[in-house]
Parts: C-alpha cells; sequence; structure tokens
C-alpha cells in the first residue's frame, strides 16, 4: 500500500499513485505533475533543488488532505512532494485526486496545489547557469 501524503529524495511514481486512486465509485481520476520546467521569470532554470522541514510538511499534506477530501467529496486522494534536487522534465509534486464526477476532481487538484504553495514548509532553489535563487511566494510557480 501506498501511502497518501509523502515527503520522499527519490523520483515521484505517478503511475503508481494513479493506480492507488482506483475506485468503482470514482468516475473522475486527475493526475497532476508539477514538473521542472527549464526557465521561470525570463531566466533559463537546469534544476530545482527542494527542501523541506519533513514533520510538519507530513503534517500540513494530511492537513490539506483531509480538508480537500470534505471539501470536495473525494473518494480518493494522494498527495508526494519531492525534496533533494529534481531534473529537469522530473515531477517535484503528485497530486491525485478521485470524485464521482470531474468538477470535483479537477477543482480539488488545483485547490491542493495553492494551498502547498500557501501553506507547507517546503521551500524551492531554483539553479541557473550563473548561480541559484530561492524561489518565494507569488514568484513560486
Amino acid at each position: 500500500m501506498i501511502h497518501p501524503v509523502a515527503v520522499l529524495e527519490m523520483p515521484l511514481n505517478a503511475a503508481a499513485l494513479r493506480a492507488e486512486a482506483t475506485d468503482p465509485a470514482a468516475g473522475a481520476v486527475v493526475v497532476f505533475e508539477g514538473c521542472a520546467r527549464d526557465h521561470h521569470d525570463g531566466k533559463a532554470v537546469e534544476a530545482l533543488a527542494y527542501e523541506a522541514f519533513l514533520p510538519m510538511a507530513e503534517k500540513e499534506l494530511a492537513n490539506l488532505r483531509g480538508e480537500a477530501m470534505a471539501r470536495f467529496a473525494l473518494l480518493r486522494c494522494l498527495i508526494h512532494h519531492r525534496i533533494g534536487l529534481v531534473p529537469l522534465t522530473e515531477a517535484a509534486v503528485v497530486v491525485v485526486t478521485a470524485s464521482a464526477h470531474r468538477k470535483e476532481a479537477f477543482e480539488a487538484a488545483i485547490w491542493i496545489m495553492d494551498r502547498i504553495k500557501e501553506r507547507v514548509p517546503i521551500w524551492k532553489r531554483e539553479r541557473y547557469p550563473d548561480g541559484e535563487a530561492w524561489v518565494e511566494g507569488a514568484n513560486r510557480q
């Protein structure tokens, strides 16, 4: 069994999380992968690196999951976030939501991602050809 919430220093497995969300009552399953891209705010990005305060990050992700389950009537919800170095194209976060109807599954995935950026103590550092910088607040996309 896969834990519904995890902060891991290894590549994330979206396919395994999707399989864990299987439910015969679910008419919709949304899988969101937030991947490292090669640019941000006009700068070339070579990689991302994430750090976290693990006990608090895992607790807050679990809180978000519980809130989303209730708020959107989800049948399943899994949230995995990666820490450490994340090479380009690899997922830094995977959110899987399953509900009876598509609207709730999509809205829940968006809501969860927005709350992660606001509430979870996970910090992103971008690596550029000429250095690196922490990305905070509204710039943390």
